[in-house]
């Protein structure tokens, strides 16, 4: 594999970036194969001379997809123990997909990651990840284009990814060959598990690993990119009421404005995902005109009296349900508490007429109503009670609910002030800045 230079095999120079400074204990993710059991073994011997004292857990997901897999899992336990590390199994349990196997696995292991590591005390997990499976990454982001985020396709796998803006998964290893990892494991006579999945050509995956895939990753631009969108967001975006916001026209001609608009869009609407570039950028054009309207992923854009719009439209939205704690409404809410005498989350609708809400310069009642109406309430025998309160029901950012990779935590931290959201999470790293491979 050529691109860039790979990092040395040190593990100073692999984890002493890392901030560990009050964190008690550290998750690594260990399948058994070579590079995580690599990771496991070299952040050992980091931890032993560096930080003596931080405690370290494997842990390890059997998904019970063959049935080998609990075998395995035995086996990354005795190497556990071996090395003086405590280990847990961590099972996915319940029915599998008949489809999509491997999306659902995915989610699947990052919950279950997530739990073990709240329960350890921890938030960083460790993953494997290395410069083979980033090349590959990228490889498959450039086979099916690279609509999906902010230029996903160049910028590869970050190596970091915060995950219910609550836990960090880390990739140290970005940097470095499974085939130096291997070397390294046999010089320290150590084993690992070769999966056989790993050669199963039905996974795209492998299909693009035995291609041999060069593309190195490339996050400078995704990270300009973000760091521009970041700027416009926080000097030219308001929320002057409810689920409602307003551009300011002159971000239009500005670099970043095109990310900036895919994002708010993806927010407003409450969309996982952001719209294509293609369609976004039609929008922007569109907007150039002194009146316009248009919809693009459930959001409402508005061009009126000197100003841009956005609002959640009014079709497609949820019918009216007695939430428990922690589900979403919507894409754009996360209940923080189960809803309980009774009560039902629905939208405000026609009930909006009946609010004083405050019209801001530029837009007019029905803008505001219109905004206002595809908001949450409390509805109670089919009657409107009252607007949801933040202990009720928590905006959520659509694109980031679950995974926030390093490179949009600029955008997501202004979109966080934006909405009135709490600060993320301390840094993973040392320096508190993003770091590359």
């Amino acid at each position: 594999m050529t691109g860039p230079a790979l990092m040395p095999l040190d593990p100073d120079a692999l984890f002493a970036p890392l901030d560990l400074t009050g964190r008690q204990k550290v998750l690594v993710a260990i399948s058994g194969g070579s590079d995580s059991t690599a990771l496991l073994h070299l952040f050992k011997s980091f931890a032993n001379r560096r930080a003596p004292a931080l405690g370290i857990v494997a842990a390890t997901v059997d998904h019970g997809l063959r049935p080998a897999s609990a075998n395995e899992a035995r086996a990354v336990a005795q190497l556990g123990a071996d090395l003086g590390i405590g280990h847990v199994t961590l099972r996915w349990q319940g029915e599998k997909p008949a489809t999509g196997i491997q999306a659902a696995a995915r989610l699947a292991r990052y919950r279950l990651l997530d739990e073990a590591a709240r329960q350890a005390g921890a938030d960083i997990v460790l993953l494997g990840h290395t410069a083979d499976d980033q090349a590959e990454t990228v490889a498959m982001r450039h086979a099916r284009g690279s609509g999906d985020g902010l230029r996903r396709g160049d910028a590869g796998m970050a190596p970091a990814m915060l995950y219910r803006d609550r836990t960090w998964f880390v990739r140290p290893l970005l940097g470095t060959s499974r085939a130096v990892l291997r070397d390294c494991l046999r010089d320290a006579g150590l084993g690992w598990i070769d999966d056989p999945s790993n050669r199963d050509r039905a996974y795209e995956r492998v299909r693009i690993r035995e291609s041999r895939p060069e593309a190195p990753a490339d996050p400078a631009s995704r990270l300009a990119d973000s760091a521009s969108a970041a700027d416009l967001i926080s000097s030219s975006i308001t929320r002057p009421a409810p689920g409602l916001l307003r551009l300011d026209p002159a971000m239009l001609a500005s670099d970043g404005c095109l990310t900036a608009l895919r994002l708010l869009l993806a927010v407003c609407g409450g969309t996982e995902h952001l719209p294509d570039e293609a369609r976004a950028q039609a929008l922007l054009a569109m907007l150039d005109r002194e009146k316009a309207r248009a919809t693009l992923s459930r959001a409402v854009v508005d061009k009126r009296h000197g100003s841009v719009w956005l609002h959640r439209e009014s079709r497609g939205l949820p019918a009216p349900a007695a939430l428990p704690e922690d589900a979403i409404w919507d894409g754009r809410f996360r209940a923080a508490a189960p809803t309980g005498n009774a009560e039902l989350i629905a939208p405000v609708g026609n009930a909006a007429a009946h609010l004083a809400t405050c019209v801001p310069p530029g837009a007019s009642q029905a803008l505001v109503m219109a905004a206002l109406r595809a908001e949450p309430g409390i509805w109670r025998a089919g009657s409107f009670q009252r607007q949801t309160a933040p202990a009720q029901l928590c905006p959520v950012l659509a694109p980031w609910r679950l995974f926030l990779p390093s490179f949009d935590l600029a955008p997501a931290a202004a979109l966080r002030r934006l909405f009135s959201l709490a600060g993320l999470p301390s840094s993973p790293w040392r320096d508190h800045i993003f770091r590359g491979p």
